[in-house]
């Protein structure tokens, strides 16, 4: 990294009125992923507990419609030391056979659209009892400690420290909710895409410019598969993947809303991460906000401003990185039935890729039951395009009907948790 060169500075910007932003509820039980129908919800403002601004009731599909929120002005989150650039709002939810969840501190941005996943627990596992979930403030926004710094290539060629063969992105990772030394934080088995969706909107605003976003997930996943290829906290004792502590790793936020342009863009490029010629491991990607802490690494405030004049995100990490980063994929996904065939399936496809795909997409169904069911022939007609579009609309994705990469996954790790049948990466 080049200590002399600038900082990126904002380009000049108005401010806006108070502003709009979306929010869509998913409520589904914790064991076997089962959408909750009926559910019942309220939103209120957090601190606020009987303003109640809107109630809700879930679908077959366990989801509520979207709904405008206020939320301040857009320009808050793309200038640094603003006022708290979002609105802060609490969902109640009540569904007959399970216990009630609260969750305060739900972040709505203006101009996109948060997604409050929500599990429930049924009443004979943990009866009367209510979870509550406080989200603290967004680490752009909020006081946390700076990462302490680390080599961003960790030696690995000495005295048989476990290390894996090739990078493979896990089905889950377990994160432990605290410093590394703290035993008594909770450790949590956590999908490894919803990992990353999680720490992403934890680390920066989805209001940022897209390639901004890009850049900034692309060096959360190589940080991430960097400390599940060195086994990092595992040789050292620990039973655990990584940390939420800012000092240590990157925040994680059990239960936190998410974004829906976050999470298509995730779902899109989760098996990247970035490389170095010559070195086997993802590289180990700091980075700071730029402002009130800096690096040497990715400056996210930094990364948005280039991201503003127009830099791709290869460019954006190489400002940072050096010349020599480049966007690597890993060799294989562990948790899925089979992998991504490698081209897109479509009307008029055949044989036994389209047959899997239509299967799971029929024990979705017994789940999910809005996706229609289809004849598992083999042969990838109108029916079974619509049931993908069906698909693709509840889980976030675009709606094309063709299964794609991101598709391909978004259903095996649907049908995965619906069945609980999967073979190891």
């Amino acid at each position: 990294m080049d200590v002399n060169r600038m900082e990126p500075t904002p380009a000049n910007t108005q401010t806006e009125d108070d502003a709009v932003g979306k929010l869509q509820i998913n409520v589904t039980a914790n064991v076997g992923l089962i959408p909750i129908e009926n559910a019942s919800i309220t939103i209120s403002f957090t601190g606020e507990p009987d303003s109640t601004v809107e109630t809700l009731r879930t679908d077959s599909s366990g989801q509520t419609d979207t709904v405008d929120l206020r939320t301040p002005p857009l320009q808050y989150s793309l200038t640094p030391n603003s006022p708290m650039p979002y609105s802060e709002y609490t969902v109640s939810v009540t569904a007959p056979g399970y216990e009630p969840v609260i969750v305060s501190g739900v972040e709505v941005l203006p101009d996109v659209t948060a997604i409050q996943n929500i599990e429930m627990t049924p009443t004979e596992t943990t009866p009367d009892t209510e979870e509550i979930i406080a989200i603290p403030d967004h680490t752009l926004y909020g006081d946390y400690p700076p990462k302490i710094p680390e080599d961003e290539i960790k030696p690995m060629d000495e005295s048989g420290e476990i290390v894996l063969s090739r990078v493979v992105i896990p089905e889950y990772i377990i994160v432990h909710d605290g410093v590394p030394s703290d035993s008594t934080a909770a450790n949590y088995y956590v999908r490894y895409r919803d990992y990353i969706k999680n720490v992403v909107s934890s680390e920066i605003y989805a209001t940022w410019p897209e390639n901004a976003i890009y850049a900034n997930t692309l060096a959360i996943m190589s940080f991430t598969l960097n400390r599940v290829y060195t086994e990092w906290y595992r040789n050292q004792g620990y039973n655990f993947t990584i940390t939420s502590s800012t000092a240590y790793d990157q925040k994680w936020i059990h239960g936190r809303n998410i974004y829906t342009n976050i999470d298509r863009l995730v779902d899109s490029i989760f098996a990247n991460y970035l490389s170095r010629p010559g070195v086997r491991q993802p590289i180990f990607t700091s980075y700071c906000d730029g402002r009130n802490v800096t690096c040497d690494g990715l400056s996210q405030w930094g990364s948005k401003y280039l991201g503003d004049e127009g830099y791709t995100p290869i460019q954006i990490i190489r400002y940072y990185y050096g010349s020599d980063m480049y966007i690597n994929t890993a060799v294989a996904v562990s948790g899925v039935p089979s992998s991504w065939p490698g081209y897109n399936l479509n009307i008029g496809a055949s044989g036994d890729k389209v047959l899997q795909i239509q299967q799971q997409l029929n024990r979705i169904a017994q789940n999910y039951p809005a996706i229609p069911k289809v004849t598992a022939d083999g042969i990838y007609g109108n029916n079974t395009a619509n049931a993908v579009r069906t698909f693709q609309r509840v889980f976030n994705l675009p709606q094309s009907g063709i299964v794609d990469y991101p598709t391909w996954y978004k259903i095996s790790e649907i049908y995965v948790g619906v069945s609980r049948i999967a073979e190891p990466g």
